[in-house]
C-alpha cells in the first residue's frame, strides 16, 4: 500500500490513490477495512486499469477524477 492522492468528502469518507496497487480505495468514517472503488484488477490501460494513480479528485455531481501516471491520462468513473 503507497498511499499518494487523499480526499475526504464532507461525510468523513476517506479516498486514497493506491499507487503500488493501480487502486482507489474507500474508507467510510470508523471503518476497519477499505474497499476498492477503482482499478485493483492490476495494472493496465483498460477501461478498467489504472497504471500509478497518483491523485483524486471529485466533481460536484460525484464523479471520481483519477489522475493515472503510467498511462498519460485522467480517468472518471461515477461512483455510487
Amino acid at each position: 500500500f503507497v498511499p499518494q492522492g487523499l480526499f475526504v468528502d464532507a461525510l468523513g469518507t476517506v479516498y486514497v490513490a493506491d499507487t503500488s496497487n493501480n487502486r482507489v480505495m474507500r474508507w467510510t468514517q470508523g471503518a476497519k477495512q477499505g474497499t476498492v472503488i477503482a482499478g485493483g484488477n492490476g495494472a493496465g490501460a483498460g477501461a478498467k486499469h489504472l497504471g500509478v494513480p497518483v491523485g483524486l479528485s471529485f466533481d460536484r455531481r460525484g464523479n471520481l477524477y483519477v489522475v493515472d501516471q503510467d498511462n498519460d491520462r485522467i480517468q472518471r468513473f461515477s461512483i455510487e
